[in-house]
């Protein structure tokens, strides 16, 4: 519920009111990454985290009006995911899993036997 309320509290403010797609991530994201606009980063927590029908809202707003995917001029459609690590209250019912990290000695080993990732 939370990131649903930073999805809505950004799709009300100014310019954010043209943004339709919305992806929430948690500082454990943040942590990890060393930029926030690491695509890889918050792709792995949109796939780890996320039930599309728990984790997604699609809701109705105000679209720019020179955005010609939409069927309405200056209306449109914005989808929201909650791609963050549940809490008690969110629908998780289960201890939420840690994140598995490879340790440096096997990262090593798999980039010597396949190569460095591009």
């Amino acid at each position: 519920m939370q990131a649903y309320k930073i999805m809505h509290g950004l799709w009300g403010m100014g310019q954010m009111m043209f943004t339709k797609y919305l992806i929430v991530v948690d500082d454990e994201c943040l942590r990890t990454a060393t930029d926030m606009h690491n695509t890889s980063e918050v792709l792995f927590r949109l796939c780890a985290n996320t039930d599309p029908q728990r984790d997604s809202i699609f809701t109705k707003g105000p679209s720019d009006v020179l955005d010609h995917a939409t069927s309405e001029i200056a209306s449109g459609s914005k989808l929201g995911l909650d791609a963050t690590k549940k809490i008690l209250g969110e629908g998780f019912k289960r201890p939420w899993p840690p994140l598995i990290k490879m340790d440096q000695q096997v990262r090593e080993k798999i980039t010597a036997l396949f190569g460095k990732a591009t």
